[in-house]
């Protein structure tokens, strides 16, 4: 890495914001070092495995994501659950948890998911590199129904 972005930024690779509290810190490492080659990363942190607060992580990626500095974002905590809870509390942000191939593609295909959430403390590496790959290969299909309920989303933030 070089500083927070990849030594290999091209103008086709996508731009993936990642981060991890201490529990996620190991796999995110992992991940980083798997997604270099492929796409440009704002590593966000955290650096060790001290122990750390994932709701500043999961917002350090969410408001990359939101701000346009990265397409995508991927966030690493203990179970993936916490970073999802506070991601989603971002106006803009839809963070999906996943531990499956299906949901990690689902998520953006219906959902239009921009910010992936994993459990360091739950997946492996070999399943953590499956459901990135497949998060971040999968394009929203743009269908009447999904657009329609994203909308619905749209006017719950509102109400906030």
């Amino acid at each position: 890495m070089c500083g927070q972005l990849s030594c290999r930024e091209r103008e086709d690779a996508t731009r993936v914001a990642i981060g991890a509290d201490h529990a996620g810190y190991p796999l995110k490492e992992y991940l980083a070092g798997v997604l270099a080659d492929e796409h440009d990363l704002v590593d966000l942190g955290t650096d060790s495995t001290d122990s750390v607060d994932y709701p500043d992580y999961a917002a350090a990626v969410g408001i990359a994501v939101r701000n346009g500095e990265a397409e995508r974002g991927i966030i690493v905590c203990g179970s993936g659950a916490g970073a999802a809870i506070a991601a989603n509390k971002l106006t803009g942000i839809r963070a999906a948890l996943a531990h499956d191939h299906y949901t990690a593609h689902q998520a953006v295909e219906h959902d239009d998911a921009n910010v992936l959430c994993l459990g360091g403390r739950v997946v492996g590496q070999d399943v953590a590199t499956e459901l990135v790959q497949a998060f971040l290969h999968a394009s929203f299909s743009g269908d009447a129904r999904h657009v329609r309920r994203l909308t619905k989303i749209d006017r719950l933030e509102e109400t906030r």
